[in-house]
């Protein structure tokens, strides 16, 4: 599972209508970090992930953040940057983990997780 997809993260405007949506089509639960996160539980959808609250973005801005997980977060930090990558959110911790964000060359922002402390 080293460095492959395993999370996906959605912008909401409205986390409320959100989970709403999703809890009556699909059956997904939830999970509350806050009043700005979600957690997702969507078994059928083969895929867990977050919903965090953005007022700020535009219908055409709103989409997904794909996470990868990486047991060595630091390393592959490394490597994202020597490829030129831009890392728009250093490595900070969350509850479960840490995780930082980057922007690879053609502009589509990505994060990487880990669920091991800091090396």
């Amino acid at each position: 599972m080293q460095e492959k997809l395993n999370y996906v993260e959605f912008s909401s405007r409205d986390l409320n209508a959100t989970k709403t949506f999703f809890q009556q089509v699909f059956g997904w639960t939830f999970q509350d970090y806050g009043p700005e996160y979600c957690a997702f539980f969507a078994a059928e959808a083969g895929m867990d992930g977050g919903f965090y609250f953005d007022k700020d973005k535009g219908p055409a801005a709103v989409g997904a953040l794909l996470v990868l997980y990486s047991a060595e977060l630091e390393s592959c930090l490394a490597r994202v940057e020597a490829a030129g990558a831009q890392i728009t959110k250093a490595v900070f911790s969350f509850p479960g983990g840490r995780r930082f964000h980057f922007s690879e060359p053609g502009g589509n922002e990505l994060a990487v997780w880990s669920d091991k402390a800091a090396e």
